[in-house]
């Protein structure tokens, strides 16, 4: 009583994906590429999880950039993050006083925009070693290094999960 399967004539499609070009991509949406300047400058770099953000503080007044964009349509996700970025220079007294460059890799935009904090810090006390003081006291100097667990092998896949036990 075995039945006879039919075989099923099924093709295999390809799929293929259009991917646009970077440059194309960011000038769609309507990001204009930002211009780093030139001149004397400070550099640091600052971490938060596995974000890593090189920072360079040019002594000329201008634009703030991160990965070639203005930093307000790189961390236009984040909520209030005009205030976040340039906490570093409301406490020192400097607003408007820097141009700023950064390049930033890894991990998410929340940890991303803390790592470039971070490194905005340490340029400043690299600039001027009397700004220490202030930004240690608002906890800017301190890199936060809590980052995610890793998962246990034997556990089931997730990082606290304990081995299940035998009940017989």
């Amino acid at each position: 009583m075995a039945r006879k399967l039919a075989k099923k004539n099924t093709k295999v499609q390809k799929v293929i994906k259009k991917v646009k070009p970077v440059s194309a991509v960011s000038h769609a949406a309507g990001a204009q590429p930002m211009v780093a300047p030139k001149g004397d400058y400070t550099e640091a770099v600052g971490r938060r999880k596995t974000a890593t953000a090189r920072v360079r503080l040019y002594h000329t007044a201008g634009d703030f950039v991160v990965n070639g964009l203005a930093i307000g349509q790189y961390f236009n996700t984040i909520l209030h993050s005009p205030v976040l970025y340039n906490r570093p220079f409301e406490i020192t007294d400097t607003k408007n006083q820097f141009a700023v460059t950064a390049k930033v890799s890894g991990s998410g935009a929340k940890a991303q925009m803390e790592a470039v904090i971070h490194g905005i810090a340490r340029a400043l006390v690299k600039f001027n070693p009397e700004y220490r003081l202030s930004l240690k006291q608002a906890g800017l100097l301190t890199r936060d290094d809590r980052m995610k667990e890793t998962r246990k092998i034997g556990t089931g896949g997730k990082a606290r999960r304990k081995r299940q036990s035998p009940k017989r």
